[in-house]
């Protein structure tokens, strides 16, 4: 299955507003740009009507353009090695491709080969789960990673001491993505698998979730999430705006996980709560 990426040129007032409608239709990764943002979907998903109908509503309210393009498989590596370069979070982590050097000085270094997943630590919220977990304890716990894309917050899980790790995600090409990442960073306690929360009906509790996937189905999904965090344990979400972090607390209330703090970047938001 191949990508859509939408590219649409806009302010940024009428940008936010425009992410949240391709939420609702199918989109659900996003890339801030200088020009606006791109957004992404599986091919199969992808509805151009209802994109346009979207997009009609809001002309004359600022400068709009839209345009969209198919990637494929075959030019992610392609794509990716040409503009990849590496990145340094919190002075702490490096996140590089394995073509690029190890850098010197620094204490945990995650490499990753993107192929058709998206998490490379560039997008706001991988960075900013990153730097969560770095204030969070890993250290012997048991720990869940829902929308692991390319499997980096699962190997900084081990890298920060976790005994075992579950890395879930929805799309074969992702898991076996994020199990030859787990490889290549010499990982041997991370269990990726395909699916969604549906999978963890058999599952014993966690010490530690991670959720970076996207508003909506973290808002349908908080209540598993939950029933599988002991009282006292903390969960980080992120992969939504700060626009709608009043949403995520109001349900996390409703499922016994009460908020601590939060992080953000250019909107996004990476955010701690705890269950009680």
């Amino acid at each position: 299955m191949d990508f859509i990426e939408l590219r649409v040129e806009a302010p940024a007032e009428l940008a936010e507003i425009l992410i949240a409608e391709l939420a609702e239709v199918g989109f659900d990764t996003f890339e801030d740009q200088d020009f606006g943002f791109c957004a992404y979907c599986a091919e199969d998903g992808f509805r151009p009507d209802d994109v346009a109908e979207i997009m009609s509503r809001y002309e004359g309210i600022g400068e709009l353009t839209y345009s969209h393009r198919v990637i494929t498989r075959q030019n992610w590596n392609a794509e990716w090695e040409k503009n990849f370069e590496q990145l340094i979070i919190a002075d702490k982590v490096s996140v590089r491709a394995p073509f690029h050097p190890k850098p010197a000085g620094i204490e945990y270094d995650i490499v990753i080969m993107p192929r058709m997943s998206f998490g490379t630590g560039h997008h706001e919220t991988t960075a900013l789960m990153l730097e969560n977990q770095l204030s969070v304890p890993h250290a012997g716990q048991r720990v869940l990673d829902m929308g692991c894309g390319t499997g980096i917050l699962a190997i900084m899980a081990e890298k920060l001491g976790a005994r075992e790790i579950l890395a879930v995600d929805v799309e074969p090409w992702t898991v076996e993505n994020a199990r030859d990442n787990a490889q290549e960073n010499t990982c041997s306690r991370i269990e990726c698998r395909l699916g969604g929360a549906e999978t963890l009906a058999q599952e014993a509790p966690f010490d530690l979730i991670l959720a970076n996937i996207n508003r909506n189905v973290l808002l349908e999904d908080m209540h598993e999430y939950s029933r599988l965090l002991p009282t006292g344990r903390p969960i980080l979400f992120s992969g939504f705006y700060e626009e709608d972090l009043a949403k995520i607390q109001a349900e996390a209330e409703r499922q016994n996980l009460v908020y601590q703090r939060h992080l953000t970047l250019r909107s996004w938001v990476s955010a701690l709560f705890v269950k009680v």
